[in-house]
């Protein structure tokens, strides 16, 4: 069974790093296309995005922790207040709470998302200046991006181990975009990025 087309690097620091390959990736692309992947996933360790990406899911966790204290202390506050007749300034702690708990989390995984697309535009421009070629990073990304294959065992916690979105959209309708709760760019914002870079 021939795995996924895929490629991803993980470690603290360029001393402590790691790429890992799929057999399928090794099948399909060419010398020049899988030099431009790698160098791509080098383009990683060397922005220590490995590194920024655990210190934006801590982050990430602080403020949902951060919300759910909030409201916890609005409703025990509210609770109180019930009892002394005074419910307008727990009232509004307890909204406030509630803004908190729900939009929250939801802001900052958006945030999330968009330094990770960012990080990528990155490791994409790093590794044309480690290979000073464009054109294998490009027809490496078509390439994946027209292989027809879905990957079964991915989810959206793991999609950012992805060298491209391994979530396969309709053909017919090409994304141009990326949305909010993606951990990639389109392609054609990538490949528009690297023909433009000078």
């Amino acid at each position: 069974m021939m795995l996924g087309p895929n490629a991803f690097a993980t470690g603290r620091n360029p001393e402590h790093a790691i790429i890992c390959v799929t057999t399928g990736l090794l099948e399909k692309l060419d010398y020049y296309e899988l030099e431009g992947v790698l160098a791509h996933e080098m383009g990683h360790i060397r922005n220590y995005d490995i590194r920024l990406s655990c210190v934006v899911t801590v982050m990430v966790g602080f403020i949902v922790m951060l919300s759910d204290i909030f409201t916890r202390i609005a409703f025990r506050g509210r609770r109180r207040s019930s009892r002394d007749n005074d419910n307008s300034g727990s009232a509004i702690l307890m909204v406030l709470g509630l803004v908190f708990l729900i939009l929250g989390p939801i802001f900052a995984k958006i945030m999330q998302m968009a330094i990770s697309r960012k990080r990528e535009f990155m490791a994409d421009a790093t590794a044309v200046e480690i290979t000073r070629n464009p054109d294998g990073l490009i027809s490496a990304l078509k390439k994946l991006d027209a292989d027809p294959n879905e990957f079964s065992y991915v989810n959206k916690a793991t999609a950012h181990m992805f060298i491209v979105n391994p979530f396969k959209s309709d053909p017919e309708k090409k994304v141009k975009k990326a949305g909010l709760f993606d951990t990639h760019p389109s392609i054609s914002q990538r490949i528009e990025a690297l023909e433009n870079l000078e």
